[in-house]
């Protein structure tokens, strides 16, 4: 339309000093409003500034978004589509609060401020619009969740979404990794709902910490690296990297330069139950039960050392079911390892969550035989166990065992060492000491630094102690 306008005139070339600015009426057609909203826009034709703006306006986030999604379709269903994923988690979002959902307009009329239908669970932190002239300006809420249209675009998102986080991993890994940051617990729960329903659509979508990388890495580059005599895609469970790398369940993987996946996240436990494999490459843990790796240490027989375990399975009575001879163990004297069935994540797991189910992981406690301080505990053979004069053993190695299996604790390799350092000790005769019950125990009872020597203030401690476990029985 034709607008009036006024504007200053050019100055002249010849203008004296004085000169005064003259103004002019101007008549042009004018675009008053072009009424395309910027999703029905070429993106070729919008800058990223103007889609960030619109989209910290639109969503009421002081951040740009992480990535930008546009697309489009023509044919059964015709639809277009502005995508966001945001650079944060929302406040909210692992609440009851938080709703998920697209804003659903109609030849640019907004018919639904969020429809929960256009997003799957695991992409729910997705963001923005969709406009199709195929939904009827007064179509009902109930009406339209049921709609075959409807369900055709929530497919053609899930799907473009998926693509275009793969192409960010690719493209930009810095930007990826900041989404998983945010994000990527969202993912893992998604895997495991629904008993890994969506696991195909999801797994090369997940990072992991690598042990020899030290950088997160998905499934597929862990697999390019894998020598071909691997059988199995190894991880661990840990508080921390740190920790892991001192697990003494890993250290012959660690020894033959071996990746191993270390998860430190709440669901990973269950996550790696719910995918077992990758590529026909089975997921083992590296902690639980055998390595099952070429040339692995010939087994020692175990009737060779049968005394000795014996008494170690008796001290520690049902803190585990079984003490054996290790294979995997190389510098570290012990180490505890779960056996089929319910791994220690997963009781943990499963003891935050759903109590009431009870499940318990099967504890195995591994000695290695080559330690010294085996040889030291079979020296002491003589002298184990109860004896008249008062000598002790169940004190000395409850208490550590206490620390042993309580919760985190098993991740620690000097809580191992302590715990044998305990079973050296108990190996010493003392006399009893008269009763005293107003005894503190000092806190690092748990964590006896090195071996029990007769004369120290933590024997003479022990030695009460076990004279009160004696008279209380």
């Amino acid at each position: 339309m034709e607008v009036e306008d006024y504007r200053q005139k050019e100055k002249p070339e010849d203008a004296p000093d004085d000169y005064k600015p003259e103004w002019e009426t101007v008549v042009e057609e004018k675009t008053i409003n072009s009424m395309v909203p910027l999703w029905q826009r070429p993106r070729s034709k919008v800058e990223q500034e103007e889609y960030d703006s619109f989209y910290r306006e639109k969503f009421g986030d002081w951040q740009p978004p992480l990535a930008t999604v546009t697309t489009s379709s023509e044919g059964t269903v015709t639809f277009k589509a502005l995508l966001f994923i945001p650079s944060a988690t929302p406040y909210d979002f692992y609440t009851r609060e938080y709703e998920k959902g697209l804003q659903l307009y109609s030849s640019g009329v907004l018919i639904m401020d969020k429809c929960a239908d256009l997003l799957p669970d695991h992409f729910r932190f997705v963001k923005g619009v969709v406009d199709s002239a195929d939904f009827s300006l007064n179509i009902s809420r109930e009406v339209l969740q049921h709609t075959r249209q409807l369900k055709t675009i929530a497919a053609a998102l899930e799907k473009k979404i998926k693509n275009e986080l793969v192409k960010l991993m690719k493209d930009d890994r810095e930007k990826y990794e900041k989404f998983w940051a945010a994000f990527g617990r969202q993912l893992k729960y998604s895997v495991t709902e629904g008993y890994g329903a969506k696991k195909e659509l999801l797994q090369d979508l997940l990072l992991f910490y690598s042990s020899t990388e030290k950088k997160l890495v998905t499934l597929a580059e862990y697999v390019d690296r894998m020598p071909e005599s691997q059988k199995y895609i190894y991880y661990a469970s840990g508080e921390n990297a740190a920790a892991m790398d001192n697990l003494p369940q890993t250290e012959l993987l660690r020894e033959r330069n071996m990746e191993i996946l270390y998860l430190t996240d709440q669901p990973d436990q269950l996550l790696m139950e719910i995918l077992r494999e990758y590529k026909d490459k089975p997921l083992r843990s590296a902690v639980d039960g055998d390595l099952d790796l070429e040339d692995m240490p010939e087994e020692k027989g175990a009737d060779a050392y049968k005394e000795a375990l014996d008494f170690i399975k008796e001290a520690l009575g049902e803190e585990v079911d079984e003490v054996r001879v290790s294979r995997k163990l190389k510098t570290h004297p012990v180490c505890l390892t779960c056996g089929e069935g319910v791994s220690f994540e997963m009781e943990r797991y499963f003891a935050a969550a759903q109590p009431e189910m009870g499940f318990k992981a099967q504890r195995i406690l591994e000695l290695n035989v080559e330690h010294p301080a085996f040889a030291a505990l079979e020296e002491a053979d003589a002298s184990l166990g109860p004896t008249e004069d008062g000598g002790y053993y169940l004190v000395g190695l409850k208490k550590p065992c206490r620390a042993l299996f309580a919760g985190q604790a098993y991740g620690h390799e000097s809580v191992y060492e302590n715990a044998l350092a305990a079973i050296r000790g108990a190996g010493l005769r003392f006399r009893p000491a008269p009763p005293c019950r107003d005894v503190d125990v000092p806190e690092d009872l748990c964590r006896l630094p090195g071996t029990v020597r007769p004369d120290s203030h933590t024997a003479r401690l022990l030695k009460i102690l076990e004279w009160e476990g004696r008279n209380d029985g």
